[in-house]
This record gives structure tokens, sequence and C-alpha cells, in this order.
């Protein structure tokens, strides 16, 4: 699944395990559509729309309907921002009606464009109406967070003044959307398998960007899956960055798909997360190793392997 796919959009407009107790093994059983499965998660993964199009139908209400029922507790849409508004309201109602939580939404993120890092008044100016659209999703979906990407760096202008430029920016955006009470998350893609020439890609880059912007809405989207490939470290980082992670995204490395079918320990990584008190969001934002229902049966039951650990 390519990030550029999801971000596109924003910028234009049984298990079988040992030694588990039954309790576990029921809640783990094969989801059927019309099956209500009550164990909630521990923490707040989020699928998105599609993630169970073959268990809950096309329409997405339905789909968000069927998550809660196997005990998600929130959803993410990288594309809110161009869902029509009546369709965003009906989300956020069902949602509320749920009691569950609503991921980052893109308010910026062209992957093919020297964006933030230039200074150049009319991206500036270009910042501020999407700012000022995304206060508008944030106003009828009580969204609290929404995800940035600087874009592309520069070859030409020196790398410091990039960054400068970078604070610049994200502190002017900041300034707009802070009195709604919208957060913006930086998100560090990395640039070896998926989005060469970007500036963002590391948490301690992020961090220190947060540092100089020195905002309350200034804050990083750590993806797992992108982190492993650029740097791994992602325990340590994760510490390091603590103070200013909103959000977290995952997928597997390598082929981002769900945890379990690559290199990364989801186990200790989502029991680190959870005793450190996180309660927000773990966007679901990968492929699927398996097709068809058989894989959307596999992705839940691979959520439930990583989220048994101990409370």
């Amino acid at each position: 699944m390519e990030r550029r796919n999801f971000i596109r959009s924003a910028t234009l407009g049984g298990i079988a395990m040992t030694g588990i107790s039954g309790a576990f093994q029921a809640a783990a059983s094969s989801p059927e559509a019309g099956m209500s499965n009550s164990a909630k998660f521990n923490l707040k993964y989020a699928p998105t729309f599609g993630n169970f199009r073959q268990h809950a139908g096309a329409d997405l209400i339905d789909q968000i309907r069927f998550m809660h029922d196997q005990g998600f507790r929130a959803i993410f849409d990288n594309g809110l921002m161009g869902k029509e508004p009546a369709m965003q309201e009906k989300i956020a109602n069902e949602l509320d009606r749920l009691g569950m939580d609503l991921g980052p939404f893109v308010i910026y993120g062209d992957l093919s464009a020297e964006s933030m890092v230039t200074g150049d008044p009319e991206i500036m100016e270009m910042l501020r109406e999407r700012m000022k659209m995304g206060i508008e999703v944030q106003k009828r979906t009580n969204a609290k967070t929404a995800l940035v990407v600087p874009g592309l760096y520069n070859r030409k202008l020196h790398w410091d003044v990039q960054t400068a430029n970078v604070i610049d920016s994200m502190r002017m955006c900041c300034d707009i959307v802070g009195p709604s009470g919208l957060v913006l998350v930086m998100e560090p893609l990395n640039t070896l398998t998926n989005h060469p020439g970007l500036f963002l890609t590391t948490i301690p880059q992020a961090y220190m960007i947060c540092r100089a912007v020195d905002h309350p809405s200034c804050r990083i989207v750590n993806d797992i899956y992108h982190q492993q490939v650029t740097e791994g470290n992602l325990i340590p980082n994760i510490d390091m960055a603590w103070e200013y992670i909103s959000a977290f995204h995952c997928g597997d490395n390598p082929g981002r798909n769900e945890p379990g079918t690559g290199e990364i320990n989801f186990l200790n990584v989502f029991r680190h997360i959870y005793h450190k008190g996180y309660d927000g969001v773990i966007c679901m934002e990968h492929g699927r190793s398996i097709p068809g229902k058989e894989g959307e049966k596999a992705l839940i039951e691979a959520y439930r392997r990583v989220d048994a650990f101990e409370t």
C-alpha cells in the first residue's frame, strides 16, 4: 500500500496460541458479518475504510459498526478532508454514538513538491488556506489531530535554511489552528523504500523542529513502519520524543503489512507505549498479507496477538 495514495487526495481538496486464556481465545475467534466480539483491545488500533469491506460491505457507517463489533476503539481516514461535509458529519456522529476515536486526517502532505522548505510566499498562503479548511473539518468531526508532511527537500538551498523555513511554516500553521484545539502532527517518512527526496525523515529531526516551533499544536505522528526502515531504535526514540508524540501509525517491515508479517516486535512496542500511559490512536496504515475475506480475519487475529500483553 503506497503512502502516496493516501496523501494525494488530501492535497487535492480462532488464533492458535499457547498459554492464553479461554476468554482471549473467544475474543480472537474468526469474525463473521453479524457476529459481535465484545472484547475491546487494550490500545486504540484504528482501521481505515476498506479494511473490512468483504465483511461489512461498501457502506462506510456499516464498516465503522463492524470495526466496533470486533473490539476496535478508533478509526482513521487520511482522506477525510476530501469527503463531502455531510459524510464527515455522518461519520463523526456514528463514532460519537459508539464511543470511538478518530485518528489524524491529512491536512497537507504533497510528497512531490518542495513546500515548507522554501519559505515561498505563495506556498505560505496556500498553507494558510489549508489550515482554515482543516479547521472546518475539525468543527464537523471533532477531530483532534491533523497530519502534515513538509514535502521534498531542495537540492540547492542550505539544509539549515530549509529547516528554518519549515520551523516558520509550522509555527504559522499552528498559530492558525491553535485556537480551535486542532493539533498538527508532522510525519517523518522513509526515503529508502517509499519516498525518496523528502525533507522530514527521522524522529530526532521532528523532535528538534517541535522544540523550535514551541507551540502546543506542533506534535509528531510516529509511524513505526517508516522509522524501522529509516533508523530502527524504535523504543528509545519513542521515549526520547515522548512529550511530542500525539499519534502512531504502524505496519510491519518488510512488506508494510499487518503485525507479525515482518521483523518488528510489535508486542513489545505496544506493551511499552501502553505502560507509558498512551491513550491515543494507532492508525493501521498498512496492507494485508492475505487477500479477501480470509485476509480480513487474519488482520484482526494479528492485532489480537500483539495486543496480548500484560496490563
